[in-house]
C-alpha cells in the first residue's frame, strides 16, 4: 500500500492522560481497516536487542519499563540527532492498514514528519488529563523524565485538529471519540 493513501490520526499527550485508551476507542470504530502503532515501538525494540533487554517487557506499562525510561530517553535522543525521523519513518514502513491510528506522538519532528508525509490525510488530537485525574491512573511526577522533551515538546503547539479532555466520563469521551472517527472517514 502507497503510504500517501493512508489516513493517520496521531495522538499526543502527556503520561497517563489516555492515549492508549483513546486509541483503543477509535481502533473500535474503524474495525478491519485500522490499526495502532506506537513511534516508541521500534525504539524499545532496537534498544532492548542493543542493551540486551526484554523487548515485550519494555511495551507494557510495567516497573520494567520505568526502570529503563530515562535510559531509552537518552538512548532515543542520541538517535534523534542522526535523524529526527527515524522512529516515524520505521513505524510507517510496518504500515499495512488504511487508516493508522499513531498513539504516542512526543515531538515537534514527530508532527513534521506527519505533516510533510501525509498533508491532506492527517488528524492531529492532543488527549489532556489534569494531574489530579493522571495521578488516580498511577501518574507521579518523575524529574528528568516529566520535564524533559519527551514530555513537554508538543506543550506549546496549539493547532490541534481536536482536543480530547480526558477527564470526562466515558459518554463525552464517546462523542469525541465518534467526531474524530467521523473526520477520518471523510478522508479515507
Amino acid at each position: 500500500m502507497n503510504a500517501k493513501s493512508h489516513v493517520v490520526i496521531v495522538l499526543s499527550g502527556k503520561r497517563k492522560s489516555g492515549k492508549d485508551f483513546v486509541a483503543d476507542m477509535l481502533l473500535q470504530c474503524f474495525k478491519e481497516s485500522g490499526e495502532i502503532l506506537r513511534i516508541s515501538e521500534p525504539l524499545k525494540e532496537i534498544y532492548a536487542r542493543e542493551h540486551d533487554l526484554n523487548f515485550e517487557r519494555l511495551l507494557d506499562a510495567s516497573e520494567y519499563k520505568e526502570k529503563h525510561r530515562a535510559n531509552m530517553i537518552k538512548w532515543g535522543e542520541e538517535q534523534r540527532e542522526k535523524n529526527p525521523y527515524i522512529f516515524c519513518e520505521t513505524v510507517i514502513r510496518k504500515a499495512s492498514k488504511r487508516i493508522l491510528i499513531i498513539s504516542d506522538a512526543r515531538r515537534k519532528t514527530d508532527l513534521e514528519f506527519f505533516r510533510r508525509e501525509f498533508p491532506k490525510n492527517l488528524l492531529l488530537i492532543r488527549i489532556e488529563a489534569q494531574e489530579e485525574t493522571r495521578q488516580k491512573r498511577g501518574w507521579v511526577f518523575t524529574k528528568g523524565i516529566d520535564d524533559a522533551d519527551s514530555e513537554c515538546n508538543l506543550d506549546s503547539i496549539k493547532d490541534w485538529d481536536y482536543v480530547v479532555k480526558n477527564d470526562k466520563d466515558n459518554l463525552d469521551i464517546q462523542e469525541d471519540i465518534k467526531s474524530i472517527a467521523h473526520k477520518a472517514l471523510e478522508l479515507v
